[in-house]
């Protein structure tokens, strides 16, 4: 028989060299110990061991085994992440040094219901306290990484928002003077009207003119929701004069837009995950661990 590499191995060694039993629901897995020569057992727990954990507590009890590796019968080699659960459905090939043994795992009686039950249950009581013991490691971890790049993301943005404020001023600075402008034309009209009626014409001769501006400036009106699918509102039409100022000159002024508003998003993304990270239901938070590591 030959490995996933072709490389052929020295000995086969029959099936009865590696036995497999079931202890109070647990497999107990024997084989022989190559530098010991003597047999030795090995308790797993199918639910949380992988094939690498169980590879790596056979060379800690040899230190003489060099190589330790599981391949499925059809000679294809079986990850280290595998669940010894998943290994033990079907048969395999153990590899120590340049020994193969054949494993062949019994097949389980069918449980009651009952019995089913009971070993769901604790097989879900092992999966909690497997993750009850890793959370606060894995908290850590996880904290660490965000504040990492949180500092990354406000390194980035330091440069683009002093772009940004500048561009901001400027935009605020054109839309006020426009309003100023608007102000002051209407006000400069109503005094040309006020004075065409009283000192120039008479109202009789003026009606007609302010007529047609009010009729004029409803169209405006009109046009500029045609345009913009917007109702005239001045708030409204404020900000959109603020937006055109604003990107006018970012454009003249290289400023990514999309770029910011990218790592905007990202820093309240991460911002939102430590708070989440940080909340009182999560169980003993290692904010001040963390600390005073950094």
């Amino acid at each position: 028989w030959r490995g996933c590499e072709g490389a052929p191995y020295s000995t086969l060694v029959p099936s009865d060299e590696v036995t497999i039993n079931y202890r109070h629901g647990l497999p107990v897995i024997t084989l022989m110990l190559p530098t010991r020569s003597e047999r030795c057992q090995f308790t797993v727990k199918p639910v949380v061991t992988t094939v690498g954990a169980f590879l790596q507590d056979v060379q800690r009890e040899d230190k003489g085994i060099e190589r330790a590796e599981v391949f499925a019968t059809d000679g294809s080699k079986v990850s280290d992440a595998t669940l010894m659960e998943v290994l033990l459905m079907n048969d395999f090939k153990l590899i120590i040094n340049n020994t193969v043994y054949s494993v062949s795992p019994p097949v389980k009686a069918k449980l009651s219901s009952e019995h089913a039950t009971e070993m769901e249950d604790i097989k879900s009581l092992v999966h909690r306290l497997f993750v009850a013991l890793h959370l606060e490691d894995h908290q850590i971890r996880k904290e660490r990484e965000l504040l990492q790049k949180l500092d990354h993301l406000k390194e980035e943005l330091l440069p683009l928002e002093q772009v940004k404020t500048r561009i901001m001023g400027s935009a605020d600075a054109k839309t006020s003077r426009l309003l100023w402008v608007g102000l002051a034309l209407m006000s400069t009209q109503g005094g040309a009207l006020a004075w065409l009626t009283w000192w120039v014409y008479s109202w009789d001769i003026m009606e007609p003119v302010t007529y047609f501006i009010t009729y004029g400036s409803a169209m405006a009106f009109y046009a500029y929701f045609v345009l913009t699918k917007q109702d005239y509102i001045y708030p409204h039409a404020k900000d959109r004069q603020f937006l055109h100022y604003f990107y006018r000159k970012s454009k003249k002024q290289h400023f990514n837009v999309e770029r910011y508003n990218k790592l905007k998003d990202d820093l309240a993304e991460a911002e939102e995950s430590l708070r989440r990270l940080r909340q009182p239901l999560h169980l003993r938070l290692p904010i001040q661990e963390i600390s005073d590591k950094d």
